[in-house]
C-alpha cells in the first residue's frame, strides 16, 4: 500500500544521467548553488531557506511544467486556476500575480511590471535542459532587488557543452493532448558548443465549475537557442534566446455598458507571442577575482483584456573578489529600460496607457569568515531606483555556524520592498454599478495612485541543516515577518463624469496602503534513503498571517484577502524506487489544506509513474496525475481576471531517445 501510494517518473538521460540513488547523502547536501549570494555555495553551508530540485527530481516528477514542479517544494503555494493559469507564491500572499515572488531564468527576471507576477503560460524551456531550480523560500532582496520577498526562484539551465546530440520526446494524453520537444546540440570548433531546439504543447479544456467545458484549452509553440564559446582562458562567452507564438482561450471579465449591475464573462481566444535574447560574458582576471556582465532584451504581446505589448531591456554586472584569507566580496549594478502600451477596455485600463519606466540599483555583500570553515558572517544592501517611489535599500545579515561536519545552524534578518506596478499606479477598473437617485447612473470603480508606497517586509529567520548519517539529511527553516504599508482599497467620495455615456456618477474605491501584520511560519524538508533502491522525501509547510488595518482605514476586504489567500498546513512525500529489469516507479503525494478566502476546500493530489529505460538513449515513461479523485478545485481569482476550473483526473505516455 505504502509504495503503490507514492510513484513519480525517471525519464531522459541526455548523456547516462547521475541517479540520486547512486548520490550519498553528503554528495546531496554538497550541491553547489548561486542564488543566495550570486556565487557559489555549498548548499549545506547557505544561511537561507533554500531547496533545489535538480534535474533528477524533474525526470522523476512526472510534471509537463514547471508550476508542477514547484509543488514539491515546502512552504511553496501552487495552486492551478484553469489550463493555463496559476497562481504561485512563497509565504503566504496567493494569487494569480504573486507580487511578492520574484522569478528568474539564468539571472534574467521574469516579472512583469505591469501586473506584478509572472504569466506562467509562457514561462516555459524545455525541461530536460534544466540543470537545476534554485528555490529560496523568504527574502532575496539585497542581492536581486525589489520584488524578491517572501521568495527567489531561479531556473539554471545546462551548458550547451552538456546537451550534445540529438533528443527527441514525444507524449500525449488526455489532457495533455500533445506535447514533444525536438534538439540538436553540438560543436563549431574547439571553442563553442551550442543547442538549437523546438518545443510544442497542445493542452485540452478543463471543466468548469458546473462541470462543463472551461473552454480554456491553450497551446503554444517555441523555439530557441544557446551556444557558449570559451573566447580564451580567461573569458567565456554565453549567447542564448528563444522566440513563441500560441493561443489559449479563456472567459475574459467585461463590462458591458455604464449602466451593467455588474461585470460579464465572455468565451475570447487570447493571443501570446514574444521572446527574449541574452548574452553573458564571464571574466575571470585571476582565482581571486572574476566579473559577469549580462545583457537582455525581452518582449512579449498578449491580446487579453488589457492588450499589452512591452519590451525590457536589462544589464546586469557583477564582481566577485577574495580579499584577503577571511573575505569573499560580490558587488554589482543594474540598469533596466521597459516600455508599455496597453489598449485597455471599459471595463480595465491604464492611465497612461503608453508608459516606459526605468529603474537602476546596486549592491554589495562581504561574507567574513569570523572562524574559518565554521562561522560565516554575510553583510549586504542593496539600493535601487524605481519609476513610482524612487530610492529604496534592502539591507541583510547572515550568520551560518558550522558545528560539525554536515551541520549547520544558520539565522538571517532582512529588509524587503515590493515595489508598485503599473496597476497599483495606474489602473482603472470599472467592475459594476447600480441606478441612484432620480436615475442616475452610479459607477463603481478602482483607481490606481500614483501616491502609492513600497510595501515592506522586516524578515526574520532562522535554520538548521544536517546530514544525520549516512541515510538521512533534514532541513527546517522558521521565519517571522514584521509587515508595514500593505496595500488596501480605500472608498473615496462621489464625483461626475460625462464621458464615458451616458453622463454618471462614479463610487471611487483607491489604493494606499493602510494595512500591517506579521506572519510565521515553519518549513521542514527530508531525504531518506530507506534502501539502496527506495529513497523517500518528505517535505511539511505551516503559515499563519495575522493582519490589521490602519486607524483611518475603511477598506472591509483585504485583511481577510491577505490571511487566507494560502493554506496554513501543506505537506508532500516523494518516492523513487528502483526494480529490476531497468524499470522506475516513482509517485508524489501533496496535501494542500483548505483556503480561507475565498473558500476552497482542501484536497490531496496524487501523481505517479512508471519508466522502462532501454539502454542509455531511450526511455518509455506511463503517468498518472490527479488520480485520486476525478476532479478537485485548488483556486479562485479574486481579482476576476480570468474564470476557474475543476483539475481533473489525467495521464499520458511518453518517449524519450537520445542520439
Amino acid at each position: 500500500m505504502l509504495l503503490a501510494l507514492f510513484l513519480e517518473i525517471p525519464v531522459w538521460p541526455q548523456q547516462k544521467p547521475a541517479d540520486l540513488t547512486d548520490k550519498s547523502i553528503e554528495d546531496l547536501m554538497n550541491i553547489e548553488v548561486t542564488s543566495v549570494s550570486k556565487k557559489e555555495q555549498k548548499f549545506s553551508q547557505t544561511a537561507a531557506a533554500i531547496f533545489v530540485i535538480t534535474q533528477e527530481d524533474i525526470r522523476r516528477s512526472g510534471a509537463t511544467n514547471i508550476p508542477d514542479l514547484l509543488r514539491m517544494v515546502p512552504g511553496m503555494d501552487v495552486a492551478q486556476i484553469n489550463a493555463h493559469t496559476w497562481a504561485i507564491s512563497a509565504r503566504g500572499n496567493n494569487g494569480r500575480f504573486s507580487n511578492d515572488l520574484l522569478v528568474l531564468v539564468d539571472g534574467r527576471t521574469v516579472y512583469t511590471p505591469t501586473f506584478g507576477g509572472v504569466f506562467w503560460d509562457v514561462f516555459d524551456v524545455p525541461l530536460e535542459d534544466i540543470e537545476r531550480i534554485e528555490v529560496i523560500r523568504g527574502p532575496g532582496g539585497a542581492i536581486w532587488g525589489a520584488n524578491a520577498v517572501n521568495g527567489v526562484i531561479n531556473v539554471i539551465t545546462k551548458k550547451a557543452g552538456e546537451t550534445r546530440g540529438g533528443m527527441v520526446v514525444a507524449g500525449g494524453g488526455n489532457l495533455d493532448q500533445g506535447f514533444g520537444t525536438l534538439q540538436y546540440g553540438g560543436g563549431i570548433g574547439e571553442a563553442t558548443n551550442y543547442r538549437v531546439y523546438g518545443k510544442y504543447s497542445n493542452q485540452s479544456d478543463l471543466p468548469n465549475l458546473e462541470g462543463q467545458s472551461g473552454d480554456d484549452g491553450w497551446r503554444v509553440l517555441r523555439g530557441g537557442f544557446r551556444a557558449d564559446s570559451v573566447l580564451s582562458s580567461k573569458d567565456i562567452l554565453t549567447v542564448q534566446g528563444d522566440l513563441y507564438s500560441g493561443r489559449e482561450r479563456q472567459a475574459a471579465e467585461f463590462l458591458p455598458s455604464i449602466t451593467s449591475a455588474a461585470t460579464q464573462y465572455v468565451e475570447a481566444v487570447v493571443n501570446l507571442s514574444g521572446g527574449y535574447f541574452q548574452t553573458t560574458w564571464n571574466h575571470s582576471f585571476s582565482s581571486r577575482s572574476d566579473t559577469s556582465l549580462m545583457a537582455s532584451y525581452d518582449e512579449y504581446s498578449r491580446s487579453d483584456i488589457l492588450g499589452e505589448r512591452r519590451g525590457t531591456f536589462s544589464f546586469d554586472f557583477q564582481h566577485h573578489i577574495l580579499w584577503g584569507q577571511r573575505q569573499e566580496i560580490v558587488w554589482g549594478v543594474n540598469y533596466r529600460d521597459s516600455g508599455s502600451t496597453t489598449t485597455g477596455s471599459l471595463y480595465v485600463s491604464l492611465h497612461p496607457a503608453d508608459l516606459n519606466t526605468q529603474l537602476f540599483g546596486g549592491f554589495v555583500q562581504d561574507q567574513i569568515a569570523l572562524v574559518p570553515d565554521r562561522l560565516n558572517l554575510t553583510i549586504g544592501a542593496k539600493l535601487e531606483h524605481n519609476y513610482y517611489t524612487g530610492f529604496g535599500a534592502m539591507p541583510n545579515v547572515r550568520i551560518a555556524w558550522t558545528p560539525a561536519t554536515n551541520q549547520t545552524v544558520w539565522a538571517a534578518v532582512s529588509r524587503a520592498l515590493r515595489t508598485p506596478a503599473a496597476i497599483d499606479a495606474s489602473i482603472r477598473l470599472n467592475f459594476g454599478g447600480f441606478t441612484g437617485a432620480g436615475g442616475t447612473p452610479v459607477l463603481v470603480s478602482l483607481f490606481g495612485s500614483q501616491q502609492i508606497q513600497d510595501e515592506e517586509v522586516i524578515a526574520y529567520e532562522t535554520g538548521y541543516r544536517a546530514a544525520l548519517g549516512n541515510a538521512l539529511s533534514l532541513d527546517i527553516a522558521a521565519y517571522y515577518n514584521d509587515e508595514e504599508h500593505q496595500e488596501t482599497s480605500e472608498p473615496g467620495a462621489l464625483f461626475f463624469e460625462t464621458t464615458p455615456a451616458p453622463p454618471h456618477l462614479v463610487m471611487p474605491l483607491t489604493y494606499e496602503n493602510l494595512m500591517h501584520g506579521n506572519a510565521y511560519g515553519l518549513e521542514v524538508s527530508a531525504n531518506w534513503k530507506v534502501s539502496s533502491r527506495w529513497t523517500l522525501s518528505p517535505g511539511y509547510g505551516f503559515e499563519r498571517v495575522h493582519m490589521r488595518l490602519d486607524a483611518s482605514s475603511h477598506d472591509t476586504t483585504s485583511v481577510n484577502a491577505e490571511e487566507g489567500s494560502a493554506p496554513v498546513h501543506s505537506g508532500q512525500l516523494r518516492s523513487h524506487v528502483d526494480l529490476p529489469h531497468h524499470l522506475a516507479w516513482d509517485a508524489s503525494a501533496y496535501f494542500v489544506d483548505r483556503i480561507a478566502d475565498p473558500m476552497i476546500p482542501s484536497y490531496t493530489r496524487l501523481d505517479t509513474g512508471l519508466t522502462w529505460q532501454r539502454g542509455e538513449g531511450l526511455s518509455f515513461s506511463l503517468v498518472g496525475q490527479n488520480l485520486l479523485k476525478n476532479t478537485h478545485f485548488e483556486y479562485y481569482d479574486l481579482n476576476g481576471s480570468t474564470e476557474p476550473s475543476l483539475v481533473k483526473r489525467s495521464g499520458y505516455a511518453k518517449v524519450t531517445w537520445h542520439f
